[in-house]
């Protein structure tokens, strides 16, 4: 409370020289403890940090219970993880306050009354000085000072995860939990209600990785899970701040740069990420600097990052869904979380059969080390921590390409303007949502809440940013672009419904904007496409609710890269024909949207028959092929596009049944490719309420040992 109070202060100091001061001396006692010669020695180096925590002298059990020593190591690491807290803490603050200011946050003085909305190169869009920013935000002034050491505490950090630690601690006894998770991290994959007590209280789970011992406790041993949290995910934080402020793309801190990059790109950093530090990674620090990167700085900033982290994830999540989709060798057991009675052997394995093939098992189980969690909840940890990560990627893309988020309201509220426009009425400018009754005065956001001046010129900013990050994401690097696509495609496959929903509005802005080029043809109208057709003919349980949302993705697809067809954002609306090109009729028309993704974007002009090969290889004769596509050219209104395409899909799925694979297929009750042939039944209400839990349960019940 101290600290936000003093910051209420400093955001009160009127002079910025002033103000920057105030904040550096309310942080000095911080930035004086992180170069104490204590700390860093203990930051020189992995084995230095494991010393100072106490890890390395657990080899004698008794050290982890001396009353004096456990005192010293816990005083010891609060001085540094209550200076990187304290920094984070003042440095969001300030950056809240900044965005406040009448400026909203632009390192601009005078903001014009009048937007250009033709402009297209704003005067802060690119490298911003220090000493420029901290005109708003007066904690900017101490990164230079800061960023070094935390670099290196975050270094140092991952690599305690590094496959040569894991084989010696996960032989220890004692030093094996410093890789476990903690007791909150299991309270909360058992998605117990609040009413239980918490973590402590009645059915909670203090004292379920380390039997008979928790944090409370004098003892090390199960403070450690909790303190490297604490760690990373202060310094992930602190990294998407340093991106937020801009400071990570002013020209004081480009001799750090190379730096940062060689921590965030090393592959063996990325490769021993347990999953759930992964998704940290991404959504505290990865998402937030492509938000904040100026357009100009996609090349020199983004690339050397993306590049490596998508071609990582690509493998991370195919070894990670593999044995769920009865791919890639491993059975399902290898899903199972090490336990304290297991892990050994898994360091064991880990020396005998080399680091490449314990990645695959290592990704399987999501990284995890679970300690004496009971089974069930463990499994349940494994679950939750593969489905977060690729909801937190799928989340992320979605951001990033204004299909969510901040730069989703942005967009709301140009349709918005664009629609008072053409109704000649003014007023829906003032209005908000009819769902939220509004009580503002003046111009209004298409959420509701209150548009400002400053708001008016970082949205002009933003709607840049959106048309250029998504070129750079998918169009001028061919790794960024190659590994987000096949990642994509690959997480349509993956038993998770809000993965993939999302997933479907990502791909439908990937064909807006790149189904005209040659070299995307192959990726889109083969792999994507087949993926797509064999999602909705072998009718998997997991997909019932969003088997519309698959069709009109190979909708899309078979109107862009065969008919000739475009279509709204989203695959919405009917299909807009191109007319064939006179001279050349083997070619159509360029769509005039073709440079605009956001207006519905282009075609492949010459036709593919990749598609046509899917539909073949799944059992489709050439006289259906083309019933289906005359069809398709006379009947274009959305909805009678999906129910042809569906008529047609219903065949070929009549042809697999009886191969269910590896997931449950859905009934034909729930199958949305026969829902024409049901017979509406409606049966009398039982006087008793059953419900599917209820008959699950007794099933169970049933199924038990006598």
């Amino acid at each position: 409370h101290l600290y936000e109070f003093l910051s209420s202060v400093a955001t009160a100091v009127e002079n910025p020289v002033d103000r920057s001061n105030f904040v550096a001396d309310v942080l000095a006692s911080s930035i004086q403890s992180l170069e104490s010669p204590n700390i860093q020695n203990a930051i020189q180096s992995t084995e230095g940090l494991l010393s100072f925590m106490g890890i390395t002298q657990a080899t004698n059990p008794v050290c982890v219970t001396d009353r004096d020593f456990v005192k010293k190591v816990n005083t010891d690491f609060v001085i540094l993880f209550s200076s990187l807290n304290q920094l984070l803490s003042v440095g969001k603050r300030c950056h809240s306050a900044a965005r406040k200011r009448p400026n909203g946050g632009l390192p601009v003085q005078n903001l014009s009354p009048v937007i250009d909305e033709s402009m297209q190169n704003f005067p802060d869009e690119g490298p911003v000085s220090i000493n420029d920013l901290a005109i708003n935000d007066p904690f900017v002034p101490l990164w230079p000072k800061l960023l070094p050491t935390l670099l290196q505490v975050l270094d140092i950090t991952l690599r305690v995860w590094h496959p040569e630690f894991q084989a010696t601690f996960l032989q220890n006894n004692i030093q094996r939990y410093a890789l476990a998770i903690s007791d909150d991290e299991a309270y909360l994959a058992m998605k117990q209600e609040s009413s239980v007590g918490g973590v402590f209280g009645e059915g909670g789970t203090a004292g379920s990785i380390i039997s008979g011992t928790d944090r409370r406790d004098m003892n090390l041993t199960p403070k450690w899970a909790g303190w490297f949290n604490e760690l990373r995910n202060n310094c992930f934080q602190l990294l998407g701040l340093l991106c937020s402020q801009r400071v990570l793309y002013a020209p004081e801190i480009s001799p750090l740069f190379p730096r940062l990059v060689s921590i965030i790109t090393n592959q063996e950093h990325l490769r021993s990420m347990e999953h759930r530090h992964f998704n940290q990674f991404l959504k505290q620090f990865i998402e937030m600097m492509m938000l904040s990167c100026p357009s100009p700085l996609y090349q020199s900033h983004l690339t050397p990052i993306l590049g490596p982290i998508f071609e990582h994830l690509q493998l991370r999540f195919q070894y990670s869904w593999g044995p769920i989709l009865g791919t890639g060798g491993l059975s399902i057991d290898s899903t199972k979380p090490l336990l304290s009675n297991n892990c050994a052997d898994a360091a064991n394995q880990l020396a005998r059969e080399g680091v490449e093939s314990w990645w695959m098992s290592y990704y399987a189980r999501g990284g995890l080390f679970v300690g004496d969690l009971n089974s069930v909840t463990a499994e349940a940890m494994v679950e939750k921590t593969r489905v977060d990560l690729t909801r937190t990627f799928s989340d992320m893309i979605q951001t990033v390409l204004a299909l969510k988020g901040g730069w989703a309201l942005v967009l709301a509220n140009k349709a918005k303007e664009e629609q008072a426009g053409k109704k000649n009425d003014p007023s829906k400018l003032n209005s908000g949502p009819k769902s939220k009754i509004s009580v503002i005065c003046g111009p209004t956001n298409a959420d509701g809440t209150k548009r400002t001046l400053a708001q008016l010129h970082v949205d002009a900013r933003k709607i840049h940013r959106i048309d250029k990050l998504c070129h750079f994401l998918l169009l001028e690097n061919e790794q960024i672009a190659g590994y987000l696509v096949l990642t994509m495609i690959q997480c349509l496959q993956y038993p998770d419904a809000y993965t993939c929903r999302r997933c479907t509005r990502i791909v439908h802005r990937t064909l807006e904007t790149v189904a005209w080029v040659d070299r995307y043809t192959e990726l889109l109208g083969y792999r994507l496409f087949s993926v797509a057709v064999k999602a909705i003919i072998s009718e998997p349980k997991w997909m019932v609710g969003i088997e519309w949302d698959m069709i009109n993705i190979i909708r899309d697809i078979y109107g862009r890269l065969v008919l000739g067809q475009y279509f709204l954002p989203g695959g919405q609306g009917p299909g807009l024909q191109q007319n064939r090109i006179a001279s050349n009729p083997v070619r159509f028309e360029q769509a005039k949207a073709v440079d605009t993704p956001l207006l519905g974007g282009g075609i492949l002009q010459t036709p593919s028959d990749f598609p046509r090969r899917v539909l073949m290889e799944i059992g489709m004769s050439q006289g259906d092929i083309v019933t289906l596509e005359k069809s398709l050219l006379e009947n274009r209104s959305a909805k009678d596009q999906k129910e042809v395409l569906r008529d047609l899909l219903r065949v070929a799925a009549d042809k697999t049944k009886g191969q269910n694979g590896i997931l449950e297929r859905a009934g034909k009750e729930e199958s949305l490719l026969h829902q024409n042939t049901r017979k509406p039944d409606v049966t009398a209400l039982p006087e008793k309420l059953v419900t599917y839990s209820m008959v699950k349960k007794k099933e169970e019940k049933n199924a038990g040992p006598d």
